[in-house]
């Protein structure tokens, strides 16, 4: 089956545009990390957990060494929001040439979503990437920070990126085959 999908490019040139969310309230619990250590397994577990209901499946065939691989190249970041321990997302950056960052991957696990926790990631992170050649010194100074997002992400997704300061400067359709997806636990199909 074909379904008609946008994607929505998005970007930030300069710090200042970045519009923080406000951070939650200390009692929450959140605190948003970065994962310093490269794991193939943590990383796969992120990727699946947050996006098996949004239709992610470029890296589900991905084997240990391919994903061990992309993590330990330079300029590679993960950052994981946790509640009190538990991890309730992630965002990737991928410094890139000519002091570009992408956030690669941005999202929530299903049961943290409507919790005021992504506007304060997508923050955090993308202050993260504004000043990613701070923690690799042979990188270049971001100049700019983007990102895509499509409408097979959750809903709340590009109104998250424009309340934060990025400006769309590519909208594409077309059409796709609609992901045969299951949600995180084997048999939940959506």
């Amino acid at each position: 089956m074909r379904i008609a999908v946008t994607t929505w490019s998005l970007e930030q040139t300069s710090a200042a545009d970045l519009r923080p969310a406000a951070e939650p309230d200390p009692r929450a619990g959140v605190r948003v990390v970065r994962a310093e250590v490269p794991s193939p397994a943590f990383s796969r577990f992120l990727y699946t957990a947050v996006g098996a209901d949004v239709s992610w499946t470029d890296r589900l065939g991905w084997n240990q060494a391919r994903w061990r691989e992309y993590l330990e190249r330079p300029g590679v970041e993960t950052w994981v929001a946790f509640e009190r321990g538990t991890p309730a997302g992630y965002l990737e950056l991928e410094g890139q040439d000519e002091g570009r960052v992408e956030i690669v991957y941005f999202g929530l696990l299903p049961e943290f979503r409507g919790r005021r926790i992504g506007g304060h990631l997508l923050s955090y992170g993308t202050a993260r990437a504004w000043d990613l050649a701070e923690r690799w010194p042979h990188r270049a100074p971001t100049k700019r920070v983007w990102l895509h997002t499509c409408s097979l992400d959750g809903p709340h997704a590009l109104a998250n990126y424009e309340r934060r300061g990025f400006r769309v400067f590519e909208t594409v359709t077309g059409e796709e085959d609609k992901p045969a997806i299951e949600g995180p636990w084997p048999g939940a199909e959506r």
